[in-house]
């Protein structure tokens, strides 16, 4: 199938062949993309969609490329990418609508510079709002659920659903997007006014502890695994000795457990390897199951 003659004349964006996806995930890891996609408007994005069920083209969607492991050999059909080609803020009193291309921290600073509190704790998590809302992203006791209003969201046929945040079914690393496989389009948060001064004080402190305590300086997907009821992967992973454990170019990061990193040239077949092995060194030591919170795209 001739993808690139079914999408000429189209109002979808910009259309790039042959794209190494290494470059479009925080791990740095994944094969070559058949056609990849950047609309700029939520109109295009839904215009993609709607070609692609048609024609019956296989399509996959990522944001900024966080929390995800892309296979060796790459992904067919096409994929939609929405990341700075997605990006927008609006804002109507108290709340901020974000295209799902836009950055957590860039919305977060938004927000901050017009006194408004609300996002400092999950200000510092990588990706995009997107991802963030689709996972129910969280850190330091903050999750996307306590201010996300509403929800815009197409299905692979493009058809378009707007949810509230009781219809979303959040919970921990969850949500409604993930059970009737949706893309976010856009989301609405609810924050409150606030003095600048001391939102300020927030994100910079949460930023501080990230830079400490985390390896934001090498390639990972972010956490490795979700958190054991009972405990903490880190936790866990440094109890069994892994610290800095490294096989080849995959690695435990020696900065925090719950991270493991590529060094450099990892494959997505060496990272898998190494994930399953930490995990089920955790289980034979500790009879705690870790469960991969990195999501796995691609032919595998």
């Amino acid at each position: 199938m001739d993808l690139v003659s079914i999408y000429k004349n189209e109002d979808i964006g910009e259309v790039l062949l042959d794209q190494s996806l290494r470059d479009y995930t925080t791990f740095g890891i994944g094969g070559k993309a058949d056609v990849m996609i950047k609309p700029n408007t939520e109109e295009q994005l839904q215009n993609i969609l709607k070609i692609n069920h048609r024609e019956n083209i296989k399509t996959t969607v990522i944001g900024r490329g966080s929390n995800l492991l892309i296979s060796d050999k790459g992904i067919r059909g096409c994929i939609i990418v929405l990341a700075d080609n997605f990006d927008k803020i609006e804002r109507d009193g108290d709340i901020l609508t974000a295209l799902a291309g836009t950055s957590l921290n860039e919305l977060a600073l938004f927000a901050i510079e017009r006194g408004l509190a609300g996002m400092e704790e999950i200000s510092g998590i990588p990706g995009s709002v997107g991802g963030a809302v689709a996972m129910n992203a969280g850190a330091y006791g903050g999750e996307i659920k306590d201010i996300c209003v509403n929800v815009k969201a197409f299905d692979f046929a493009g058809k378009e659903y707007n949810f509230t945040n009781s219809q979303m079914n959040f919970s921990y690393r969850h949500s409604k997007i993930f059970e009737d496989e949706l893309i976010v389009s856009s989301a609405s948060f609810k924050l409150e006014a606030g003095n600048k001064e001391e939102i300020e004080e927030r994100y910079q402190d949460f930023t501080d502890r990230r830079t400490t305590k985390q390896p934001l300086d090498r390639k990972s997907a972010g956490s490795t695994f979700k958190r054991p009821t009972g405990s903490y992967a880190s936790k866990l992973i440094d109890e069994c000795g892994l610290r800095g454990y490294r096989k080849g170019e995959c690695q435990v990061s020696e900065k925090h457990c719950g991270f493991i990193i590529n060094i450099d040239h990892a494959t997505c077949e060496d990272m898998l390897s190494f994930i399953e092995e930490v995990s089920k060194i955790v289980n034979e030591k500790t009879g705690f199951v870790l469960e991969r919170e990195v999501k796995l795209i691609g032919d595998f």
